[in-house]
């Protein structure tokens, strides 16, 4: 277990992201897969009102009662102010818009409250009138603990210095952004900022949109993201000759070290300086299962170097 940044907050070292719930992963499969992370010891769970448009939290709820889950069994975490509304991509993050995607996410996972609340992203709205309606979830019970996500460096020191200014506010405990050997932008500014507030980091797609797994290393095979109508947009600008070179050192460390690739990519993210739990996103149980297996396993400080050297240099704060 670590503990969330400052706050009383504890998840496990791996979180499970429920993005294709509901689109490319059934309700059977995904009861399953909650089975199967729960079993292993997991207990954060990551969601959003906007994933597949209010499903993925449906399902969630389904999954709990098909495998006798208690909600004190985990530790619900869930996001707001993004979404597509008539058709159309928006983020609002209008103190209106915010309690109601909130009030309907409870709803939805049939809970009066989820232990983290996340700004989905930066929006139009005043900082001030978001914070404000984080702080009146939780003054109401609806939340346990608020964080903030897709913000990059100065828009976390903004937010997190903004709430600490005043006695009362609620403090925003996480940051939660992409981050894996193929995209070590966090690095600049966000994960400087995490350390700096004492702030938990969730990093999203720690297998670099599936890239790492080497399953597009001679095309791209059926079934799978980067050839879905939906999700091809988010896989192919990782399909570069520079990410090409990751790929295969990513895949020659697996190979002398007896583990998946997916196994390295993983450790190397949960390793991190900064890093509380990486958000892991399978679409079914045979690609949970060596997620899980990594439990126990570290990787070598030479092989951490050379990942380092090969994807953009050391990382600061490392031993």
């Amino acid at each position: 277990m670590r503990r969330v940044g400052a706050s009383g907050l504890s998840v496990g070292r791996v979180g499970l992201g429920t993005l294709t719930w509901g689109r490319d992963t059934s309700p059977e499969t995904a009861a399953a897969l909650l089975r199967d992370f729960t079993e292993a010891g997991g207990n954060l769970v990551d969601t959003a009102a906007a994933y597949s448009n209010g499903e993925a939290e449906r399902i969630l709820a389904a999954a709990m009662k098909a495998n006798h889950l208690h909600r004190e069994d985990l530790v619900l975490a869930t996001k707001a102010g993004f979404g597509v509304r008539q058709g159309e991509r928006t983020v609002d993050t209008s103190a209106k818009t915010m309690l109601a995607d909130l009030t309907a996410s409870l709803r939805r996972l049939e809970t009066d409250h989820v232990d983290l609340w996340q700004v989905h992203a930066w929006g139009g709205a005043p900082l001030a009138e978001t914070l404000a309606a984080m702080d009146r979830a939780v003054s109401l019970g609806m939340v346990r603990y608020v964080g903030i996500s897709n913000y990059v460096g100065w828009q976390t020191g903004e937010a997190v210095t903004w709430q600490r200014a005043v006695p009362g506010r609620n403090p925003i405990v996480s940051s939660q952004v992409e981050y894996s050997l193929l995209a070590r932008r966090a690095e600049f500014e966000v994960l400087q900022a995490v350390r700096a507030y004492d702030l938990g980091f969730f990093p999203w797609a720690p297998l670099g949109r599936g890239v790492l797994s080497g399953k597009y290393r001679q095309e791209t095979p059926r079934g799978s993201r980067g050839a879905s109508p939906h999700f091809a947009w988010f896989v192919d600008p990782y399909l570069t000759p520079r990410n090409r070179s990751i790929v295969e050192a990513v895949a020659r460390a697996a190979a002398g070290l007896e583990l998946d690739p997916v196994q390295v990519a993983l450790l190397w993210v949960r390793d991190a300086p900064g890093v509380t739990a990486p958000l892991v996103g399978p679409r079914n149980t045979s690609q949970l299962a060596p997620l899980l297996a990594a439990e126990s396993a570290t990787l070598p400080a030479e092989i951490i170097a050379a990942l380092d050297d090969v994807s953009g240099g050391p990382v600061q704060g490392r031993e």
